[in-house]
């Protein structure tokens, strides 16, 4: 019998192995991921890229450097984020503990009489039992390693987790600070503007008054003066929302944001040729998709295990007085049971369950395809909008320069009454539109070259 037992134990444990086999990270990620066939998708990043290097040294302005200090420490989303961790932590030390034995201690006492035939009662009788229960069991199938590599994975997850709510708080941060600067560089225009255009309006009174133009045309000039006077509201109560956003974002109440001024400090820009695939490993949300399909992986095998048989162990050691007899210490008690459990028919529950988690399983490889694949495509899109902005800043730049030349001569042609109003108005206008759109562009590729550190995993360290 026991030669039986031991073939038929050898049998399930043979039967089980692949019950035991470790999840295969996944590696493969197509060599045109980031683009093919535009020069723009080959722009590229070298070893020592952006990504590389800690959000310190990509964000060099120190009162932007106190403000993410500041998020990291008090912002309530990335406090949760911890305390994710925090449990998966402690799952993952209860499923390493479960490889050994329970025990427990349960003792029990008692006191009873009987009534004697005359009425009265006999004298108490103590009884006690005084036992350590062990209960263990052995996962021949594999279920208790497996549950282990699951609690990691989930905690690995909860870490992925964490470093991408870090780097997306860290992003929305710059952001909202280099929106800021773009407010205050906006406002400063619209002041400087409004100075001139007032200029222009005072000349054209000048001239009405003088008999050398229209009471229309004063009045066109004092409508963009206004129009201008209203922007300048606008954009301060821009950056009053803006200074809310980042209140929030730190976790403090409504103040104003201490800040320097635009292109005090300029984002890192190190452009090489060929970004290696790999690059995309540090992008927590793909980890996160790989840990998930780990898990995945992990509910397949548990489901598998479900159909090969529990051994467990059962023992109680422990002290009893045996039904009255008060002894001491009292007599031994002691127990040891072994079971061993093959479910046979389980009303198909065991199946259905198998099916739903490789199906699971299915869905969670396709989710981590995509994920892939959208990383690439945000990659592609920040190079892209990185290299749109250099090429626009040089134009915009020149258009600037030219507009302003235009503006002064035409103020010039107006005062000595050679150049209409009308002239003057495009003049002023079209300066004032290519100042706004030069202070975009510049704000928009610090954007782009931002949100591509985080697009290839930077700000999580």
């Amino acid at each position: 019998m026991r030669k039986y037992i031991a073939i038929i134990l050898a049998g399930v444990v043979l039967s089980s192995c692949g019950v035991y086999k470790k999840y295969q990270s996944q590696k493969d990620v197509p060599d045109d991921v980031f683009g093919s066939g535009d020069s723009i998708a080959q722009i590229a990043l070298n070893d020592s890229s952006i990504a590389s290097i800690s959000w310190r040294e990509f964000f060099t302005d120190p009162l932007l450097q106190t403000l993410i200090d500041s998020a990291l420490v008090h912002n309530t989303d990335l406090q949760s984020a911890r305390i994710a961790v925090d449990q998966a932590q402690a799952s993952l030390k209860a499923a390493k503990l479960a490889y050994l034995p329970s025990l427990s201690l349960n003792p029990r006492a008692s006191i009873y009489t009987t009534m004697n035939t005359g009425g009265s009662l006999s004298g108490a009788s103590y009884t006690y039992d005084i036992p350590l229960q062990l209960d263990w069991n052995i996962g021949i199938s594999g279920s208790v390693t497996v549950n282990k590599r699951k609690a990691q994975a989930v905690m690995e997850q909860a870490k992925a987790s964490r470093e991408a709510m870090q780097a997306n708080i860290i992003s929305t941060v710059a952001q909202e600070y280099f929106t800021l600067l773009l407010l205050d560089r906006e406002l400063q225009i619209l002041i400087e503007t409004d100075s001139l255009w007032n200029e222009s309006l005072e000349t054209e009174r000048a001239l009405w008054e003088n008999g050398k133009a229209y009471s229309t045309a004063v009045n066109q000039m004092e409508s963009s003066c206004m129009s201008v006077k209203v922007q300048i509201i606008e954009t301060q109560r821009s950056i009053r929302n803006i200074e809310n956003t980042l209140c929030k974002l730190l976790a403090i109440t409504p103040r104003p944001i201490a800040r320097g001024t635009w292109g005090a400090y300029e984002l890192p820009l190190r452009f090489g040729t060929g970004v290696p695939a790999s690059l995309l490993e540090n992008r927590p949300d793909i980890r996160v998709a790989d840990q998930q399909l780990a898990e995945a992986f992990y509910n397949t095998a548990l489901a598998r295990s479900q159909f090969f048989p529990s051994f467990s162990l059962q023992g109680i050691l422990g002290w009893t007085n045996s039904g009255g007899i008060i002894a001491d210490p009292g007599a031994l008690l002691l127990k040891a049971l072994a079971s061993l459990t093959q479910p046979i028919f389980a009303q198909g529950k065991l199946r259905a369950q198998l099916k739903i988690a490789k199906l699971n399983q299915e869905d969670k490889l396709n989710n981590y395809v995509q994920t892939v694949l959208n990383a690439g495509n945000q990659v592609n899109e920040c190079l892209a909008d990185c290299q749109a902005a250099q090429d626009k800043d040089v134009l915009y730049k020149r258009q600037v320069e030219v507009l302003k030349d235009a503006y002064d001569g035409t103020h010039e042609l107006m005062e000595s009454g050679k150049a209409s109003y009308i002239e003057v108005l495009t003049a002023q206008e079209s300066l004032l539109s290519a100042q706004l759109s030069e202070a975009e562009n510049m704000y928009d590729g610090a954007n782009a070259l931002i949100g591509l550190y985080i697009a290839l995993g930077g700000a999580t360290k």
